[in-house]
């Protein structure tokens, strides 16, 4: 039987006016509710008739989850905030360089006018099998499918997989990491506020989520810190076409010099686990060194510890490896244009 595309199922839609009336409604409705952001990640499984939600709590209409104000030397970033606000926000520019450049790699300039910056951080997998319906470990079944002798798995992970490989698409999740940002989590129990590289979860933690996000919760906000303004920043990202596509893999980096010596530097990649990774024993071994080429072979090599790449991505463990050599000796901060 032939399976039927592009039509919604029926829902009850939610567009709360505040705060405080969005979480009184996730609250109420648990693990019935949907909470849609920019509704580019919603729409594809509503059409595709993967997840049926009874509530969808749209988010588009709370004005208060929207904006970049001043915080603490830093800079707030409402969760609800479009990718190309925060492209455009001259303090993002010329601080924060390194999530501009992240958030702007991200798809097309239609798609970034609508996706937020909360809903490219807590998108989900995009693999195939999971997205097309198959009862995959992460869809709450046994079986990985594209960890299988006849799987096509080009582009999931090398590293990290525990029965799932697929692997998490965020541009912007690296270089949130890099900043050492702060994701802002509301519920009717009151605030939490995580390390960016805590939000995200790997599937020996729970392989059904990619993030800590739970019914009840709301990302509300995303903190940057003014620990990394102005740092010397790196962000490449590897992909197929030039826009519309997720990384195959991208990497994030900031760095503070003394001299020619790395005084401290943080390094994230995404694209080759189920969760962005933060290279902290790459950080440690080239912290004190000279930022050279021997230091960044260094750093390359033990990025790819412990890669275990699949029938058809082994390519991701030189390319991963390169990346990472390239942000310790060549960290270049965007030009920008006006």
């Amino acid at each position: 039987m032939a399976i039927i595309r592009d039509i919604m199922p029926a829902f009850e839609l939610f567009q709360p006016a505040n705060t405080d009336d969005a979480l009184a409604l996730v609250a109420k409705h648990g693990k019935d509710a949907w909470v849609m952001a920019g509704g580019l990640d919603t729409f594809d499984w509503l059409k595709d008739r993967i997840k049926r939600p009874k509530v969808v709590v749209d988010l588009s209409q709370v004005k208060e989850l929207a904006g970049i104000r001043p915080w603490n030397g830093g800079l707030e970033i409402g969760a609800m905030t479009t990718l190309t606000d925060v492209v455009r926000h001259p303090v993002v520019r010329e601080k924060f360089s390194i999530l501009a450049t992240g958030a702007e790699a991200a798809a097309s300039p239609q798609i970034r006018n609508q996706g937020t910056l909360g809903g490219n951080v807590s998108q989900d997998a995009r693999c195939w099998y999971y997205r097309g319906g198959w009862n995959c470990y992460r869809a709450g079944g046994n079986t990985c499918y594209a960890d299988t002798p006849t799987a096509i798995n080009r582009e999931h992970a090398i590293l990290n997989a525990d029965r799932c490989v697929a692997v998490n698409p965020s541009d912007s999740a690296p270089a949130l990491i890099a900043l050492d940002a702060q994701m802002v989590i509301r519920s009717s129990k009151g605030e939490r506020v995580l390390n960016a590289e805590d939000y995200f979860v790997g599937p020996d933690i729970d392989i059904m989520h990619m993030n800590v996000l739970r019914p009840g919760d709301l990302l509300t906000a995303i903190r940057i810190p003014a620990a990394w303004a102005g740092t010397h920043f790196y962000f490449e990202k590897v992909r197929d076409r030039n826009v519309w596509d997720f990384p195959l893999v991208n990497v994030a980096s900031a760095a503070v010099f003394s001299g020619d010596r790395i005084e401290r530097i943080r390094i994230a990649v995404n694209g080759v686990a189920a969760r962005p990774l933060r290279l902290k024993q790459v950080e440690d071994a080239v912290t004190g060194k000279p930022r050279n080429e021997a230091t960044a072979q260094l750093g390359g090599h033990l990025a790819i510890q412990g890669a275990e790449p699949l029938r058809y991505n082994g390519y991701k463990v030189p390319l991963l490896r390169n990346l990472v050599k390239r942000a310790i000796r060549g960290v270049e901060e965007p030009k920008w244009v006006s």
